[in-house]
């Protein structure tokens, strides 16, 4: 088997379904999530303080893509981040590629459920992080998040539960090995 990777915005459940993939292929999983956070802890300094700073130093983003694109390329991994399809895509490596599409406001309510803060202050750092991250996309690598034409899936999980997502993607992934 080849790569999955699976990208989403935050809050659409990306990390919950990656998990349950996990469990379900025996593969392993990468969070680019995590080395992002990790890295702006090591620089002292919020995501969103840390996404602007990345705006300023493209090098930091392509650290952490090359490091992908080397998971990537071991094969059979799950890796989750918001590039990681594009990585795939760009530099040819055989994955299939999910995208996880939800409502903002559902986005935003689960944010809240899992790491607490208000309703409107997590929109207002979402929205935040949101536009740093699609700006540095498009200017580093010419990437337009809103393209979705290089996913093998899109799925909407809005008011799906994840364990149904799974069974969705799994699904697709019989049918495309079928062709």
């Amino acid at each position: 088997m080849n790569s999955i990777t699976i990208g989403g915005l935050p809050g659409s459940g990306t990390t919950t379904v990656a998990k349950i993939l996990k469990e379900k292929l025996g593969l392993p999983y990468v969070y680019a999530g995590d080395m992002f956070r990790e890295m702006a802890k090591e620089y002292g300094m919020t995501l969103a303080e840390f996404g602007s700073y990345c705006e300023r130093h493209p090098e930091i983003d392509r650290e952490l893509d090359k490091k992908q694109e080397l998971i990537l390329a071991l094969g059979n991994v799950i890796l989750e981040g918001r590039l990681a399809g594009w990585i795939s895509y760009r530099n040819n490596i055989p994955a299939f590629k999910i995208w996880l599409e939800c409502d903002e406001d559902e986005r935003i309510r689960r944010v809240v459920e899992r790491e607490g803060g208000e309703f409107e202050d997590v929109k207002k750092q979402i929205r935040e992080r949101e536009k740093s991250e699609k700006k540095r996309y498009m200017d580093f690598y010419g990437i337009d998040m809103g393209d979705l034409s290089i996913y093998d899936v899109v799925i909407d999980t809005t008011s799906i539960p994840p364990q149904k997502v799974v069974e969705k993607i799994i699904e697709e992934m019989d049918s495309k090995r079928n062709v």
